[in-house]
Parts: C-alpha cells; structure tokens; sequence
C-alpha cells in the first residue's frame, strides 16, 4: 500500500482538476530547471534557516512538493552521469547502465528520448547549460546552447582544503582560477541569460515550448561572488548531523581519498574544513536562486507563465560532511534525496507530499501534461496519479545501488544499506531517526525488519537489472 499523503480533502479535489491529457490547441509549456548536487535539505522553505533561497521559496509556495524523490544510484563515481541518462531515456540504472555507451544509437537515433517525445507531440524544445549524456545535444533538441561539461574544472589548489592553521589559497571569487568564471561570466549568469534570451522569442510564439535548463551549480568548485560568500560566514555555519571525523566503512565503500569528490576535504575531517565547504555551497546555492529568480520573472513577462508547468529538481544531493564524507556516492538521505516541486495550472500550491518518488518521474510526468502516450522504454512513473490521489501506480519502496560497492532499499519506514565488500549491513528507522544517526543492524529485535526488507530488496533487483549475488554475503538475511 502507498502511504498517505499529506493534504487535505478540499485539496484533493482541487488537485484532482490536473487533466491526464491535454487538447493539441491547449498543450501547456514546460519548463524544467534541473541543479546539480542540490541535496533536499537546502531550500530556506523547507527548514534549513541558514541559507536564503527567497525565489525558490516563492516557487515552493506555490507548487506541490514530493519530500522524498530519490535518484537510484549510479554504475560510476560521477553520479550525474547515470542519473542524467536516466531522466533522458526513462530507464531504471542498470537498464540505462546497458545502453550507456550506445545512447545515441539506441536512443537518440530512435527518437526515444524525453525532449524529443515532446518535439514529435508540437514543442518547440529548447537546451542549455550541462549535458553529460552520451547523446549529441544538437540533434536531441532543435536548439542547444551553451552545452556544458559534467563539471567545471578544478584546480590543485581547491583539494585537501582548509588545512586548520595553514592559510587558504583557494578563494570562490578568484576568477583566475577559471572553473564557473572560464569565457568570463559565471556559468549560473550565463544560463539565466540564455533562458531570457528564448523566452524573449518565446513570448511571440504560438507553439508550446520545452525549456531544460541544467545549472552546473553548486556542483564543486563552489565558486560564488563575494558578496555571496559573505553571506555565510564560517563561524556561523553549523555542523552536519551527523559529524564523522571519519566514515568507518569509506575505503570498502569506494569513498576514500582516492575518490575525487571526498579528496575535496582533508582526512579526518574538522569542524572548520566542513563549515568552510558548507558555507561555500550555501553561497553558490543562493547565487543559483538568484538566477532562477529572473528566469521565472521573465517567464511572467513572456505572458507564458498561466500555461506553463515548472518543474524544480536536482540530480542527486550531496553529503557536504554529513556521516564524515563529502561526495554523493553513498546511500544515506542527503546524497540519495533531492528537492523536487512542481507547479502550474491546477496544481495546488504549498503542498506537501510524502509519497516515495524518482526524481526522473518527471520524464513520464510532463508526457502526461503534454497528452502524450508514455512509450514502453520509460519505466519511471507519472506523479500525476499521485497528485490527483489517485490509488495504485508508484512506488511502496525505493531502490538504490553505487557500483559494486553499496546497495539499498527503503521500505515501510526503514533503510537497509548494505555494503558488500565489506559485508556489513546497516539498518536505519527513518521515521524516529530520519538523520540516521543510528545504526541498528545489531540489535536481536531488528533481524525480523532487516529480513523484510532484504526480500523487498531482491525484487528491485530484478526491476532495475541488479545482477548483483549478495546472498552468500549476508546469509543471515534470507
């Protein structure tokens, strides 16, 4: 059974007015604005009063939230990689893990892929900023600008830092050190301005139109402006839950300091090195919400915007020292989660749904807008049915998985992560610890709990093409 959602009656009937389809004349147009290592818990609106998101607030206010959209996991160290393949073909990741290396053959040569399932149904699609799917951008939408690489260059000097003591060379606004400021401008500015460029021309359009606008930002290096920066000052910032000098499994999980990401940050992690890293991502985060703040200003200048759906996600978190580690390739909430909120005509505004998604349903979701028959190759779901509080359709648990390294599921309340060179399970109760603080794998009373959901597990395997054998390593779940 689908858990509850939250909202109340009068709600669902409002909510229930979101058509399944759409007549050709009154095709609403999309607009999908899609961050980069944005975990869930770093929207001002949704708790975090540390950070100032002013516009993505303004946005929450007025769209439905689902507060656990997940990505799957990833067959590779850049994560993004494997979710952005994801979201683009519809397929679950080790499905998208198969075709990876062909997905401009099998896909994109199809015309299989999400923008170009629009194209054929009337929209003008419409791309900028990063791509990082083996795909050519150029022919998978009619108009790609600025297509950007999975990350802006780093240099030496923005690793193994702060060292407590030691000064601190590397500065966000530092233009010289290239990254987000390479050609000039910040590549957050250049994106907003591409997007206002096409709204412009938009504005005198009659025909429905699909804007994906993929930020960089706050992806590493965190670079910001000054005056972003300074909004957060150091001392100021406040240690993740939980703080880890250490993760005591990271070497047998593939987050050692042979992982780029975690080499980010000196071993063992300090309190001054992790507020640094957090109060840099703040910065760039609400230097982001600056530029989508013009892009939906301009979206209401067009006289688009009450016949536009948004949709506002990430493609993964990030640990940003949480549990001792930096990167987004482990299996807890903060690296696994995002925000993801959808506004537009008869969507009810400041909702809040707790239902477990994908954040790459909203492929499948915006095909229904569009009156759009979703094609077999897409496994993930439509939230619509969700929306409408429709019964059946979703997901009762959610799968994740990280190489060979890291598997999980969530299911009924709990999270089991297994890690199985190390041969370690662990079990968290999401509900009295939704931090997962504490691990209680150990306990005799969690062994029926860790059984469940081990079977619940093995069948996600067999959805999401798992071929990985774990059951000679953790006998005593079966």
């Amino acid at each position: 059974m689908r858990p509850p959602t939250r909202f109340s009656l009068a709600a669902a009937v409002v909510l229930s007015l979101v058509p399944s389809a759409r007549a050709e004349e009154a095709k609403p147009n999309i607009l999908f604005l899609f961050a980069d290592d944005m975990a869930y818990d770093t929207i001002h609106a949704w708790g975090n009063g540390e950070i100032e998101t002013p516009n993505l607030d303004r946005l929450a206010a007025r769209s439905t939230t689902f507060t656990h959209a997940y990505n799957q996991g990833s067959w590779s160290g850049a994560v993004c990689v494997a979710s952005r393949t994801m979201l683009l073909t519809g397929r679950y990741v080790w499905h998208a893990g198969a075709i990876y290396d062909n997905t401009d053959k099998l896909f994109r040569e199809e015309g299989k892929m999400w923008p170009q399932l629009l194209e054929k149904a009337g929209y003008e699609t419409y791309f900028t900023g990063k791509w990082h799917v083996k795909a050519k951008v150029e022919k998978t939408f009619q108009t790609a600008r600025h297509e950007r690489p999975g990350m802006p260059n780093q240099v030496d000097a923005g690793y193994n830092r702060p060292l407590e003591g030691k000064e601190d060379v590397w500065k966000p606004w530092d233009t010289s050190n290239g990254g987000y400021w390479k050609g000039g401008k910040h590549w957050s500015e250049v994106l907003a301005d591409d997007a206002l460029d096409y709204l412009y021309a938009a504005a005198k359009s009659e025909h429905p139109f699909f804007m994906y606008l993929a930020f960089n930002a706050p992806h590493d290096p965190r670079q910001a402006p000054k005056e972003f920066v300074d909004k957060y000052p150091v001392e100021k910032i406040s240690l993740p839950v939980p703080f880890l000098a250490e993760y005591p499994y990271k070497d047998a999980i593939g987050c050692g300091p042979g992982l780029r990401d975690e080499h980010l940050g000196p071993f063992p992690r300090t309190e001054f090195a992790i507020k640094t890293h957090r109060s840099e991502y703040y910065a760039l985060i609400t230097h982001l919400d600056v530029q989508i703040g013009r892009i939906l200003e301009a979206l209401e200048r067009s006289g688009k915007a009450d016949n536009t759906y948004i949709v506002f996600t990430a493609d993964h978190g990030l640990a940003c020292g949480h549990h001792g580690l930096i990167g987004k390739q482990n299996m807890y909430d903060h690296s696994v989660r995002v925000p993801w909120m959808i506004s537009g005509p008869g969507i009810g505004g400041g909702k809040r749904i707790d239902v477990p998604i994908y954040l790459q349903d909203v492929f499948p979701t915006t095909l229904e807008l569009a009156g759009v028959e979703k094609p077999e190759h897409v496994e993930f779901h439509s939230v619509l049915p969700v929306i409408r509080g429709e019964s059946g359709g979703n997901y009762d648990a959610i799968y994740g998985g990280y190489l060979e390294l890291q598997r999980m599921v969530t299911f009924e309340g709990h999270k089991l992560i297994l890690y199985p060179k190390a041969k370690v399970a662990r079990l968290y109760d999401l509900t009295a610890d939704p931090m997962e603080t504490i691990d209680l794998a150990a306990e005799a009373a969690s062994a029926p709990v860790m059984k469940k959901l081990f079977a619940r597990f093995r069948e996600l395997q067999a959805e999401t093409g798992d071929t990985l054998v774990l059951d000679k390593l953790f006998p005593e779940l079966l």
